[in-house]
């Protein structure tokens, strides 16, 4: 007897999560030995891109990415979801011994109380009805309500990169993950039309000839690159075994709001559901607190002092 469609989903779910937390730990080697030899991602450089083991941490998060959105074609969203807090737990456990990364017991406190927080949004999140096409998702992506907060994502992307990254980008945490959760966001959207299409493709219903279905490939690409590069700079800037977990609360978080908005779900939620999403939120914000609280400050590189520049450019 051959394994269950939510078999399938939890299995591909696991080995992603396993997967996309062993990346961060080999992306933030390799980040680490190409600024040692060069110009530093988290201040615009691409030496990075040089690093074997930078390219092994970013094959090895594709397989898991891979893995992850095959699961969802297999299993629902509520179960498939809440699986990637395993993502955190690896990168936690590998940081201490790979990266020599010291998680304090208080932090991990906050990293217990972010999962819990958001697994507990996650089962309690509104099931949302699964299109049946592509030109069906159009119609949902295309509603005032969700058109509007595509518009708000996109104008904080915008601050965040145009006003925010040049004063804070280096200090606070939540500059460079708040580009990549809310990008991811409509990733989601992107990834799932994508999913349904391929789907229906492989059953004899070609999508392909759909602009929606191009249209939806070609935002996807854009959020995931725009992913990438902004979660390189945070690996490169803070402690990954920070990174893992906050990037992980902001993801779910906004990625529930998004399908809230999308679906209209919220109407088939009882008292009971809601509260329990609402103890979710702030049992998630009171970890987050919690781990920019107790995290460790990585050591600045050492930056020349801009007189004794000068005064080598005299001599």
């Amino acid at each position: 007897m051959g394994l269950s469609d939510n078999s399938k989903g939890v299995i591909l779910a696991v080995a992603s999560s396993a997967f996309i937390g062993s990346s961060f730990i080999l992306k933030k080697k390799g980040l680490k030995r190409a600024g040692a030899a060069g110009t530093r991602a988290g201040v615009g450089g691409y030496t990075y891109l040089l690093e074997p083991l930078w390219w092994a941490g970013m094959i090895t998060m594709i397989i898991g990415e891979v893995a992850n959105f095959v699961a969802y074609v297999y299993a629902p969203a509520v179960l498939v979801t809440p699986l990637g807090a395993l993502s955190i737990i690896v990168s936690a456990f590998l940081a201490h011994f790979m990266l020599k990364e010291r998680v304090q017991k208080m932090g991990i406190v906050g990293c217990v109380s972010c999962i819990v927080g958001s697994v507990v949004i996650v089962i309690h999140a509104p099931q949302e009805h699964t299109p049946s096409s592509v030109q069906e998702i159009w119609t949902l992506a295309t509603q005032p309500a969700f058109l509007i907060y595509v518009a708000a994502t996109l104008s904080t992307v915008l601050a965040l990169v145009l006003h925010f990254e040049p004063r804070y980008g280096q200090t606070n945490l939540l500059v460079y993950l708040g580009i990549c959760s809310l990008m991811g966001s409509l990733t989601v959207v992107s990834i799932k039309a994508i999913g349904i299409a391929i789907k229906l493709t492989l059953d004899g219903i070609s999508q392909l000839a759909y602009p929606q279905t191009w249209f939806f490939i070609t935002v996807a690409a854009i959020c995931v690159i725009t992913q990438l590069n902004y979660l390189n700079k945070a690996l490169d800037t803070f402690n990954a075994a920070i990174v893992s977990p906050v990037y992980y609360v902001m993801f779910t978080t906004l990625t529930i709001i998004a399908s809230v908005i999308m679906f209209k779900d919220w109407s088939g939620q009882n008292v009971s559901s809601i509260a329990s999403e609402i103890c979710g939120f702030i049992t998630v914000l009171s970890g987050t607190i919690i781990l920019h609280a107790t995290r460790e400050q990585e050591p600045r590189p050492p930056v020349e002092p801009l007189h004794f520049r000068n005064c080598n450019m005299v001599c």
